[in-house]
């Protein structure tokens, strides 16, 4: 019998398969043939701004958590306590204590979960020069030819980097391990929290015949629905298509999919791969046209930009607002600035005027804001706005809250507008 390799994530300690560490007893054992071979990673935080308030607050530790705004508000985020009751990012308040009454409701602070992911990506960068960052909390990592720089393949690497954000910074990650990007983000989610899965070359096709597209990273409602018109739910159905017939029906799109079905994914890990634009979106429980709901998420929308930005110490020169629909169909509105903005205010007080432009068309059930033309920060918010003289006013007091919040971490500055 061939002996299949094993990795303990407690002591880290690596040996033949077994239920248990032979060394400390743990459970915590991760097997695969390929375990020592695979170098393409996804690291993924778990349910990252609820984990760091639980973290700075131990009294919230067994408690289920939400992290969102007031009862008209929605939940940014919940802990896993909250997410088995039911309650799901961007679902409204009011539903999610309905499900979760006993939920206790934290305000975002993302100062906080800014400085908690420069932490985490300095661990990651001392293992590997090769980080993609796709938020403020997960990152691929390519650690091809790093095992004789750390004395240790890179599944043992990964196993020291969740121990140490652990120990280190009291968070906690999944790791998804494979061949290339595709599936070592569809790794990460195969387990959490705390998870460490592997997908093999030898087992790419097998393992992904029965799985739904849906695991397919942008393939959202619209998308899901195309493809269910085309008869296609599972890889095994995209399998199925011929290259040429799958690019007819669905463009480039198609090429893309006939490719995946095949567990094929060429991208590179990048660490310097220009970064075009930031954007976040959230995705309505409920269709709304509620102006207050509207603009509440467009606050938050632009708070969560502008810690991006800042993190990276860029600002953008457009503002893009995005709404879909009920019926799919797409609505954007851009503007450009005079100068790059990576404030809060600034970004908020122009998606919420794009808003206005585009008038009664909803209801919709999804909205979107964005920056783009990036630039380095020191060329942000340079000059104020004759036509708004308290601007600069409102840009310094952001900047004073950003120190204090910096310093003092718990000590929270939030705006009503937020607690919609």
């Amino acid at each position: 019998m061939v002996p299949m390799p094993a990795l303990c994530r407690a002591c880290l300690i690596t040996f033949d398969a077994g239920a248990r560490c032979p060394a400390c007893r743990s459970p915590r054992v991760t097997s695969h043939a390929e375990l020592f071979t695979l170098s393409i990673a996804h690291m993924d935080c778990d349910a990252f701004y609820a984990s760091v308030e639980k973290r700075d607050n131990p009294a919230l530790a067994d408690k289920p958590v939400i992290i969102g705004g007031g009862h008209r508000g929605v939940v940014s985020t919940a802990c896993y306590v909250a997410r088995i009751k039911g309650v799901k990012s961007a679902m409204p308040m009011f539903q999610a204590l309905k499900l979760c009454p006993d939920a206790v409701v934290v305000r975002p602070r993302m100062d906080a979960y800014v400085e908690a992911s420069k932490a985490v990506r300095k661990l990651m960068d001392e293992l590997t020069p090769i980080v993609e960052p796709l938020s403020l909390d997960e990152a691929f990592l390519d650690l091809t030819g790093t095992a004789r720089l750390h004395g240790a393949p890179p599944a043992v690497m990964l196993a020291r980097l969740t121990k140490r954000m652990k120990d280190d910074l009291g968070l906690t990650g999944s790791i998804g391990l494979s061949h290339n990007k595709f599936l070592a983000k569809v790794a990460s989610d195969l387990d959490k929290p705390r998870g460490f899965s592997v997908i093999g070359a030898g087992e790419t096709v097998e393992f992904l015949r029965p799985k739904p597209v849906r695991l397919i990273w942008g393939i959202g409602p619209a998308a899901q629905e195309s493809l269910d018109a085309a008869g296609i739910r599972t890889f095994d159905d995209l399998l199925r298509w011929e290259l040429d017939d799958l690019t007819h029906r669905f463009g480039g799109m198609g090429e893309r999919l006939w490719h995946l079905a095949r567990g094929e994914d060429h991208r590179r890990v990048s660490a310097h791969t220009p970064v075009k634009g930031l954007s976040n979106e959230t995705t309505f429980h409920d269709d709304t046209s509620d102006l207050d709901l509207l603009d509440g998420h467009i606050f938050r929308l632009a708070e969560t930009l502008s810690a991006r930005a800042k993190a990276r110490e860029i600002a953008g020169r457009v503002v893009t607002l995005k709404l879909k629909r009920s019926n799919h169909t797409l609505l954007s509105k851009r503007t450009s600035l005079h100068h790059p903005t990576q404030l809060a205010d600034t970004i908020y007080r122009t998606a919420r005027a794009l808003l206005d432009q585009v008038g009664d068309r909803g209801p919709y059930r999804l909205l979107g804001v964005g920056i783009s033309d990036l630039t380095d920060a020191t060329q942000a918010d340079r000059e104020g706005d004759l036509l708004d003289p308290d601007a600069e006013k409102r840009a310094l007091a952001e900047r004073a809250a950003d120190k204090i919040r910096q310093k003092y971490g718990k000590a929270a500055i939030t705006k009503g507008r937020a607690l919609r």
